[in-house]
């Protein structure tokens, strides 16, 4: 009779240890306020006001700003699950208006491979045992005390 609720309990924590992390990065946007910034119309601080601080501004020119965001979901250890990716380009003409406002989809996106190779580095290589055990070959040099007047 006493493992019923032992059980309940035991069944309640591994259900709430279940709840999924989400995670927000970059900057998901409202589309109500993509909506809002009119080409032709919105100027570059209206844009800041309305959408925010961009994601990231054009390497080449500051005409045309980023919005990049992405909202994921993961189940302790596992792979994290994409549940919302955007991504929006804004162009700006001389005079910081508005000329394109457009989401990029996803047709658009390029996978990148990083480069395998490592970075030469000064020093030595050990391995765990040597880092753990390495202090143990080298002998301690013995303190010689100097006593002025003896």
């Amino acid at each position: 009779m006493k493992k019923i609720p032992l059980l309940a309990l035991c069944a309640a924590t591994l259900l709430a240890a279940c709840e999924p992390t989400i995670a927000s990065r970059g900057n998901v946007l409202d589309p109500d306020n993509l909506a809002r910034v009119k080409p032709g119309e919105t100027t570059r601080e209206q844009v800041a006001t309305i959408m925010g601080t961009p994601t990231t501004i054009s390497t080449f020119d500051e005409k045309t700003w980023y919005y990049v965001g992405r909202q994921t979901e993961q189940y302790s250890f596992l792979s994290p699950e994409v549940l919302q990716q955007q991504a929006i380009e804004i162009d700006f003409d001389d005079q910081g208006v508005v000329t394109v406002a457009k989401r990029l989809d996803q047709s658009q996106a390029a996978d990148i491979e990083p480069v395998g190779r490592a970075t030469p580095t000064y020093g030595n290589d050990y391995t765990f045992l040597r880092e753990l055990l390495g202090d143990l070959s080298h002998p301690v040099p013995a303190i010689k005390q100097q006593h002025e007047g003896q």
